[in-house]
């Protein structure tokens, strides 16, 4: 089958690929549609099913692009290998991260190799793109720590995918390699990286990106170590071209400058072909990127958002973009994309999308677990679950309720409503607060109480796993944990 011919602007396949506006056929003729379509886009190849997606946004150099990438992606061809930088700029991925990641991935499940690359040397300059002001400067211990963080992070998004989203039966998945440039760079001697790598690239081309101009014009400016972050980012290019025969470097929309460094490099050094493929960059409602510089990251590391966090931010996530999201942010066919937001239409109060969405994505960060506790924790917090509020570990309940105070309590015989809130400090002395009761202020385990001498009742008022959750107002929460019970 012929490579399909991409546009030069952006790379979308020329063709028309809309399989997603076809009426749906009954359940069995359905799966059989499912499967040959699936057999046709990998016929048609990685890149084009990608672009169909919306994943690919841009691919350079546009001309080589069109004529020689989609033959060598084609199935049944020598596997590539393509590989994406992560910066440790933080002790954790964030959203903003997830769409190269899942452009890695959907190389290696087209049995392409896949390297990702956390910066430990890279970081220490920081890159400029789309930033107004320097970077503070981060000490060596700190970007060594965080590096093994984003170690981490990007270990166990490549062993959720392998385990929850691969069929062992379903061809060969590429080999994923995680590296760190402070191992090459490092070793780097300045003066051999000026005389080689620096040597040719231009000062011109350097000057002319973008996001260098706009630094230099600032009141600010711009530092050496910063007009040589994209020098140093081309010199992975090469390092990973001469040693890991890597050929396409992945990254967000705003790294095109740094790309098109790199592309020079190698080609100028080795005179071999390679291809540069950006992702849309992923932003809140007003438009700025999500991120730790804009202060709205959604973080990947548990510790920072929770798996129930994570699991809110896509479900909230309007009519107008979640379509968009579930192909960018899932390994979901097209089709059965069409058909959920099918049904979506005739029953838009079930959010099906969102839902469906936030699992898909919960589960490939957090694993099967953290999608069970994402679970657990909506049915407590929004449907007042006794049953899931009994379930919870104690890190679920200070997940669910950051803001709430813990208090431990020891059980004494005829302890009451009353009783209870006085000790854990919800309501204040004497007549108010008894009325904060009798109006119907409080709410212990998701059921309002308005009799301040009610007596605490084991099983009602005390859940099986010794837990009170104490509701005053609408957004106050005190965790009580019941001591010899």
């Amino acid at each position: 089958m012929a490579a399909p011919a991409l546009c030069r602007r952006c790379g979308r396949a020329a063709g028309p690929w809309g399989l997603r506006r076809a009426p749906l056929p009954p359940p069995p003729l359905r799966r059989r549609a499912h499967e040959q379509a699936r057999r046709a886009r990998g016929a048609a190849g990685l890149l084009a099913a990608q672009c169909e997606r919306g994943l690919f946004q841009e691919v350079f150099p546009a001309q080589s692009a069109e004529e020689q990438l989609p033959a060598l992606l084609e199935p049944g061809r020598p596997p590539l290998a393509a590989y994406c930088g992560f910066d440790p700029t933080a002790d954790s991925l964030h959203v903003g991260h997830l769409l190269p990641v899942m452009a890695l991935l959907h190389f290696q499940r087209a049995g392409h190799d896949v390297i990702a690359v956390v910066g430990g040397a890279t970081a220490r300059l920081g890159d400029p793109s789309g930033r107004e002001r320097a970077r503070e400067p981060l000490p060596a211990g700190r970007v060594r720590a965080q590096a093994r963080a984003l170690r981490a992070g990007l270990e166990r998004l490549f062993g959720n995918h392998r385990e929850l989203f691969w069929e062992p039966g379903a061809g060969r998945l590429g080999r994923a390699a995680l590296l760190d440039n402070a191992r090459w760079l490092g070793r780097e001697p300045l003066l051999r990286f000026l005389g080689g790598a620096g040597g040719r690239l231009r000062m011109g081309t350097l000057l002319s990106r973008q996001s260098c101009q706009a630094r230099l014009r600032s009141a600010e400016g711009m530092s050496l170590a910063e007009f040589l972050y994209p020098a140093l980012q081309a010199y992975d290019f090469l390092h990973l071209h001469r040693h890991h025969g890597c050929r396409i470097q992945l990254g967000g929309h705003d790294q095109m400058g740094n790309i098109m460094s790199g592309y020079e490099l190698v080609t100028k050094m080795t005179g071999a072909e390679v291809f540069g493929i950006t992702v849309p960059l992923i932003t809140s409602t007003t438009g700025d990127k999500l991120g730790k510089t804009a202060g709205n990251a959604v973080w990947l590391n548990r510790e920072k958002t929770s798996p129930f966090e994570l699991y809110q931010f896509f479900v909230r996530q309007q009519d107008n973009v979640v379509e968009k999201y579930l192909k960018l942010f899932t390994f979901l066919p097209l089709e059965e994309i069409a058909h959920i937001m099918e049904m979506h239409a005739k029953e838009p109060e079930k959010w099906g999308p969102q839902k469906r969405l936030a699992a898909e994505v919960t589960k490939l960060v957090h694993g099967r677990e953290g999608l069970e506790s994402a679970k657990r924790c909506t049915k407590a917090l929004y449907y007042s679950s006794v049953e899931a509020l009994e379930e919870m570990s104690d890190q679920e309940l200070q997940e669910l309720f950051r803001q709430a105070t813990s208090a431990e309590l020891l059980l004494e015989p005829g302890m009451t409503v009353l009783d209870l809130c006085r000790k854990a400090n919800a309501i204040p002395d004497g007549p108010s607060g008894y009325r904060k009761i009798t109006d119907g202020g409080v709410s212990i385990n998701g059921n309002r109480v308005t009799n301040p001498e009610t007596v605490l009742i084991l099983g009602q008022h005390i859940l099986k796993n010794g837990v009170s959750l104490l509701r005053v107002g609408k957004k106050n929460y005190y965790i009580i944990k019941w001591l010899q019970l």
